[in-house]
């Protein structure tokens, strides 16, 4: 986490260290008024434990927000991630939660719980509640006082208090350009006077102070005084409405009219959870907010952040997220304009709003809810964006929903269960549709008539059969994503695209034919602007030669499934412009073979690499080259017998000669000399964080033990022979976290010094 000073929370501070070190409760809880610095507390609380020794095995930042309701998904992703444990989409929430109270049952862990705003079981989201035998610590924070007392937080309890006089203006001094302090502490000048009033006016509140600071971080000498005035202004006008907003009001004021749109909209999104940077940038450009392309939505994003008004999520530098008390002021300064957002996300709604709450909305977000129908039509003709994504289970909507949405722009339909998409003729301002991971069959007939459409994502529609040939009349597309869903090119001739290729920026598709993978690959714009490849069911197609994809110089992801010919697969050397990050081999039944060349090779970029159901596969030795690899899936390989080969006799210029002829008469797979350190002279796997093997029957050894240094967590799953894992005492355990498995077969690991193997089970294993 960011690095925090405590201005004026030292008290405070020690407060809590007492209470952690000697409390009488392992469950502490921290309350006051929003603002006053709760979550400041526990960020410089968590950072303070990162710096120290102690005897904790994983520290959990969590933020709840469950003013409406308890997304428990979240939390259980956010302890999946922080535990680095395989994610399942499809797994039960009870199931989950009774894992991860194992998971954590196992260790000293420290669980932080910033903003709990109702009661609600520990257990049922998969955090077992601590006790003194287990010397785990939960810390939470409330509004409420009373909420810390139904969390059992009643015996070790801390009440904020506002800022002093002193701490206030040092806060509010830290937060000013260098220039702007200089003037300001000049003693006598009517500069720290005005500035002194603007501090106060903060109410002691760190939130408010910080959000002011920076707003007022560059003003000129001159400019002093009109800041006190309006800011003494906004404080006049709010007649009973939280004085917080009041403060907080001035640094709105000072945006730009686009970013108080950009800031506005954000309030569109969960109060829990992160938002995604690049999500919110595709938004504003589909509303018109942004009229220079992405990379003045990033500049905004930065801009907000800046100002206060949003926050970088954790270690997610892809994602943001909003504070609830600024949020809390979106929402009032959109009741103060004309505009009119009908905002209920993330608050477990089984029904829709009622027809009638439509109708003057200009913005409407309903997503992460439970709704199963919409079969009303509304009448909201001022509506430009419609957010109904992440309800899983709507599979029906009127056929005239859209009857009077003349003005969308922005429709996110991902993540439900709907299988057609209701008459959309009238929707001709339309330029976002999102129905990524629905089960939709086919494309409106008539899809072709939204000619301001310029983002389209079908990605992971696995039931759609026809776009009834509506994307390549879309002349305005810049984004066309068709990335693993069940419509893909067949047929050279059904690659007519060449309509969209001059505008298209972002190509995501699937491909069922090796002459269209040329096609597509040959040098021009449809090449360059592929970013995602989901090759499947290319008949006849026995070899992928990476160097040979070299147009497509922006490809991110290779998603090669159910290819049944295909038996070698070759990173060479030749061309390395490929910036490949993400690479599944799935249903590959005659796969043999994979060749990566010495360093520099065409498999460098690759983070993450899943292989699934390849039965001739006997290891996978050169995933050793992949060096910044970070996670590791392999499943359901049955003649997989081990991963890495432990020969020293391999000559380098066997793996050359491999290369040049994509595999050896042998068809084997191995490729570098095994010892400690690989053909770059550096240690193998210096990212990897993850292993997770899962029904791997025949495969009895991982590798000699050596160095992970940055491993995390391994999971073996359905793997009856393996008898041993490579981590060994004398190799240094590094970050390891945990080690999954069944108690079946950790019992049957074999071990040198059982001693260590005695030290393993109580530190590290998880029962699955």
């Amino acid at each position: 986490m960011p690095q925090i000073k405590p201005f004026g929370l030292e008290t405070m501070l020690s407060q809590l260290h007492d209470l952690f070190e000697k409390g009488y409760s392992n469950i502490i809880g921290v309350w006051g008024q929003g603002g006053v610095g709760k979550t400041m507390l526990l960020h410089v609380f968590n950072n303070d434990l990162e710096k120290k020794v102690h005897q904790y095995q994983v520290v959990i930042f969590i933020e709840v927000s469950n003013s409406e309701t308890l997304n428990t998904v979240e939390i259980q992703r956010t302890i999946s991630e922080r535990l680095n444990l395989p994610w399942n989409d499809e797994e039960p929430i009870a199931k989950r939660a009774r894992f991860l109270v194992k998971a954590l049952a196992r260790k000293r862990y420290v669980i932080l719980l910033d903003d709990v705003r109702k009661k609600f079981r520990l257990e049922d989201v998969g955090i077992p509640t601590p006790d003194t035998n287990s010397q785990s610590k939960l810390i939470l924070t409330s509004r409420y006082r009373e909420i810390c007392f139904q969390m059992n937080a009643q015996r070790s309890l801390i009440e904020m208090q506002i800022l002093g006089n002193d701490a206030s203006w040092k806060l509010f001094l830290s937060k000013l350009s260098k220039e702007a302090s200089v003037a300001v502490e000049s003693l006598g000048s009517q500069t720290r006077e005005h500035a002194m009033k603007i501090a106060q006016s903060c109410g002691g509140l760190p939130l408010a102070l910080s959000v002011i600071g920076t707003a007022v971080a560059c003003l000129e000498e001159g400019q002093w005084r009109s800041a006190a005035g309006a800011i003494a202004t906004n404080m006049d006008n709010i007649d009973g409405v939280d004085e917080m907003f009041g403060r907080l009001k001035y640094s709105y004021d000072r945006l730009i009219p686009t970013q108080q749109q950009c800031f506005l909209y954000c309030i569109l999104f969960p109060e829990y959870g992160s938002i995604s940077k690049e999500q919110l940038v595709d938004y504003w450009l589909a509303e018109g907010l942004l009229l220079n392309g992405s990379g003045k939505g990033y500049q905004i994003i930065r801009r907000l952040v800046s100002a206060c008004l949003l926050q970088v999520s954790g270690s997610m530098s892809s994602e943001v997220k909003m504070h609830h008390t600024i949020r809390q002021l979106g929402f009032w300064l959109v009741n103060k304009s004309d505009a009119k957002f009908l905002v209920q996300p993330g608050m477990a709604l089984d029904n829709a709003p009622s027809a009638g709450e439509w109708k003057e909305a200009t913005r409407i977000s309903i997503m992460s809810n439970n709704i199963t129908e919409l079969s009303f039509s509304p009448k909201c003709k001022n509506v430009t964006t419609l957010l109904i994504q992440n309800n899983p289970n709507l599979n029906k909507m009127s056929n005239g929903f859209f009857r009077t949405m003349a003005t969308l722009k922005v429709l996110d339909l991902s993540h439900t269960a709907i299988t057609s998409l209701p008459d959309c003729k009238t929707l001709v301002a339309l330029e976002h549709l999102n129905l990524s991971h629905t089960h939709i069959v086919r494309l409106p007939e008539r899809l072709w008539l939204l000619k301001e459409l310029r983002h389209l994502d079908l990605s992971v529609t696995t039931a759609l059969e026809d776009t009834l040939n509506n994307c390549s009349k879309l002349h305005k597309l810049k984004v066309l994503n068709l990335f693993r869903s069940r419509y893909g090119i067949r047929d050279v001739d059904d690659l007519n695209l060449d309509s969209l290729k001059e505008q298209l920026l972002f190509l995501g598709i699937t491909i069922y034919a090796e002459d269209v993978l040329k096609k597509l690959n040959m040098p021009g714009p449809l090449a360059k602007s592929t970013h995602r490849l989901n090759l499947k069911y290319c008949a006849d197609m026995q070899s992928i030669k990476i160097s040979d994809l070299g147009h497509m110089e922006h490809l991110e992801e290779l998603y090669v499934q159910s290819c049944y010919d295909l038996n070698t697969v070759v990173a060479d050397a030749e061309l390395t412009t490929s910036q490949l990050q993400f690479l599944t081999l799935s249903v590959l039944p005659s796969l043999q073979s994979v060749v990566v060349a010495p360093m520099p090779h065409n498999f460098q970029y690759i983070c993450k690499l899943i292989i699934s159901q390849c039965p001739k596969l006997l290891n996978i030795t050169w995933v050793r080259r992949l060096r910044l690899l970070e996670r590791l899936f392999i499943s359901h390989c049955d003649g997989m017998l081990e991963f890495f080969e432990d020969r020293e006799d391999e000559e380098q210029c066997g793996e050359q000669l491999k290369v040049q002829g994509h595999a050896s008469d042998k068809q084997e797979d191995h490729a570098i000399v095994e010892t400690s350190r690989n053909d770059t002279g550096q240690n193998d796997f210096p990212k990897l964080r993850l292993i997770a093997l899962t029904q791997l029957k025949k495969l009895s050894s991982i590798c000699k033990p050596r160095e992970f240094p940055c491993l995390e967590t391994l999971r073996v799953e359905e793997c009856p022979n393996l008898r041993s894992i490579p981590l060994s005492c004398t190799r240094n355990y590094g970050k390891l976290k945990q080690i999954c498995g069944s108690f079946e077969w950790w019992g049957k690991l074999q071990w040198e010094n059982w001693e260590e193997a005695a030290y393993v089970e109580r530190t590290y294993f998880i029962p699955i």
